[in-house]
C-alpha cells in the first residue's frame, strides 16, 4: 500500500510540465506550439533559448531524482539492495511516465529522456556521470541533442551489463528497455538526421561559425 502510495506522487512529481509553465508563465505561449511540439528541454533550447532551456533540463532531471530518492521513505528496503533497486526503478518509471503523459498539461509532455536522467543518477550515479560524458561529446561534436540522447542511452545498456557488470537481472533489462525506448521515441529525429534537417541547439554555434569562415 505505502509502496503504491509513493509510485503515484513519483508520477504527480514527472507530471510537472516545466517547459509548459515555464513557456506560459515568462512567453505567454504553449511550447507546444512551437518547434518539435515536445514539452521538454530539448525543445525549450530551441525555442527559448540556452537559459530557459538548461532551467527546464535541470528541473526536469530533478524529477527523476526526487522520484528515487522517495525510497527513502521505507527505510525497510534499505535492508536489501536489490529490492531497493528494483523500487527505486518503480519510482522513477513513474516519474518518467508522468513527464510523458503529464496529468497537470493534458497528458502531452515530453520524451522523458531528462526525467530518465534524473533516475539513472539517483540508482547508479557513476553510470549516470560516464552517460554524461557520452551525451556531452556528441552534444560538442554535433550539436543534435536528439543524436547526444540515442547515443547516451545505447551506452548505458553497455555500461550496466559490460562495463559495470551489475548483478540485477531487472535493472539489467530495464537498462536495455531504456536503450529501446529512446530509440522509439526518438524515431522522426532519427528521420530527420538522416535527411539532414534536424534542428541545432543554439549551443556552440559561434565557434562552427569561425570553423566555416
Amino acid at each position: 500500500m505505502k509502496e503504491a502510495l509513493l509510485i503515484l506522487i513519483a508520477y504527480c512529481i514527472g507530471s510537472i510540465p516545466t517547459a509548459v509553465w515555464v513557456s506560459k508563465h515568462y512567453f505567454g505561449i504553449d511550447i507546444r506550439d512551437y518547434g518539435s511540439g515536445n514539452a521538454g528541454a530539448t525543445n525549450t533550447f530551441r525555442v527559448l533559448g540556452p537559459r530557459w532551456g538548461t532551467l527546464v533540463m535541470v528541473i526536469d532531471v530533478l524529477k527523476g531524482l526526487a522520484a528515487v530518492k522517495l525510497s527513502l521513505l521505507l527505510p525497510y528496503y534499505l535492508e536489501n539492495d536489490i529490492a531497493l533497486t528494483n523500487l527505486q526503478m518503480g519510482l522513477g518509471i513513474a516519474a518518467v511516465l508522468g513527464h510523458i503523459f503529464p496529468v497537470w498539461a493534458d497528458f502531452k509532455g515530453g520524451k522523458g529522456v531528462a526525467t530518465l536522467f534524473g533516475l539513472i543518477i539517483g540508482i547508479s550515479p557513476w553510470t549516470a556521470l560516464c552517460c554524461s560524458g557520452v551525451f556531452l561529446l556528441v552534444l560538442y561534436l554535433t550539436r543534435f541533442v536528439s543524436l547526444s540522447s540515442i547515443l547516451a542511452s545505447i551506452a548505458f545498456p553497455v555500461f550496466i551489463l559490460v562495463i559495470f557488470n551489475v548483478d540485477n537481472h531487472a535493472y539489467r533489462v530495464f537498462a536495455i528497455a531504456v536503450a529501446l525506448l529512446v530509440i522509439l521515441t526518438h524515431q522522426k529525429n532519427i528521420s530527420r538526421l538522416f535527411r539532414g534537417s534536424e534542428g541545432k541547439v543554439p549551443i556552440l554555434k559561434y565557434r562552427d561559425r569561425r570553423r566555416n569562415k
